[in-house]
């Protein structure tokens, strides 16, 4: 691992390595190329999930600062703010959740269970509010209180997405390397979902400084393709900052909005069927707004015989316990 990953601030959270699993049953029933999985719904705290790994690096910059308090955005199902929470819990820190109805959806399961349940549990104060408009009071009104009681605060944005954040994957790129070489295996292609874009940068990059050789595709389940791109330049562009990574990363990418469905946070009927093939062939749980959409663009593009891969890798970035907010919508699958 690269010496500026040794020297920056890390707070060891997360189950590492995760584990690199063939997914032999779903790639029989595709009939397509040889389909693994990166299990990063593994990382183990708090259930588990990609955010973990950013939390390493966006904590121990946090607690080196003298932070006490974080505060972090998020839907009202936000992962993010669940393994926010969950560390919070185990390092002693405040937790301040602002999550902004987002999502065009309501209802006890939604409003009530899965993440925000979870939350809740870790003892996070949580603050639902309508829009945009409402998370800038909020942050405002939550700084102000901070600032009168003498608690230092760092206000991290939805998915914990800084260049800070995404060298929870870079490391994740030297990690899946190692793993690589042990097994004397290699993959043409890496399939993931993209919402706020770290963990597909820190990849990427990373993926330079490892020597790792890999195509990535990149479902984008929170919008469209060109404001991910948009993101996804700035985030390279600040790792570039650090890592002095050349820009040619991007270059290894390419990003496809075909399967966000009706909005981000709303299921499609391709996650469902994802989730459904996953589960009973494999016994691997995936989630309706990240993970089931990325699956339903691989599976297509087996399909389809879209891809010339001989092997592809899923980078499965967690999100089960969402699945008790869509209960209704898994009933009708």
């Amino acid at each position: 691992m690269n010496d500026f990953l040794l020297n920056q601030p890390r707070i060891e959270l997360a189950h590492l390595p995760t584990p690199l699993e063939p997914l032999p049953r779903l790639s029989a029933e595709l009939g397509g190329p040889e389909i693994w999985i990166k299990r990063d719904d593994c990382t183990g705290l708090g259930f588990g999930g990609n955010k973990t790994r950013k939390l390493e690096f966006l904590l121990g910059a946090a607690r080196e600062q003298g932070v006490d308090t974080i505060i972090t955005l998020g839907g009202v199902q936000s992962n993010h703010a669940r393994q926010t929470a969950a560390a919070c819990a185990r390092l002693g820190m405040t937790c301040q959740l602002v999550l902004p109805q987002v999502v065009a959806r309501s209802g006890v399961d939604y409003d009530q269970n899965g993440n925000i349940l979870l939350d809740r549990l870790f003892g996070a104060q949580v603050f639902v509010v309508a829009d945009e408009a409402a998370v800038r009071a909020e942050l405002e009104r939550l700084t102000h209180a901070a600032a009168s009681e003498n608690r230092k605060v760092a206000i991290h944005p939805p998915g914990g997405s800084t260049a800070i954040g995404s060298l929870g994957y870079v490391a994740a790129a030297f990690e899946i390397q190692k793993q690589l070489q042990h097994r004397d295996l290699a993959f043409d292609q890496v399939v993931l979902a993209a919402s706020t874009g770290g963990t597909l940068a820190g990849l990427a990059a990373g993926s330079q400084l490892a020597s790792w050789n890999t195509a990535f595709y990149a479902a984008c389940v929170a919008g469209d393709a060109a404001k991910m791109q948009s993101d996804l330049d700035a985030l390279l562009a600040e790792l570039g900052n650090i890592t002095d990574v050349p820009s040619a990363a991007a270059e290894s990418i390419v990003l496809d909005d075909a399967f966000l469905g009706d909005a981000y946070g709303l299921p499609s009927p391709a996650a469902l069927e994802a989730i459904e093939l996953c589960s009973t062939l494999e016994g691997i749980l995936l989630d309706p707004v990240y993970t089931g959409k990325a699956m339903a663009a691989l599976i297509d593009m087996v399909r389809r015989k879209r891809s010339d891969a001989e092997k592809i890798l899923f980078w499965h970035t967690g999100g089960a316990p969402s699945l008790f907010a869509y209960r209704e919508d898994l009933r009708k699958a």
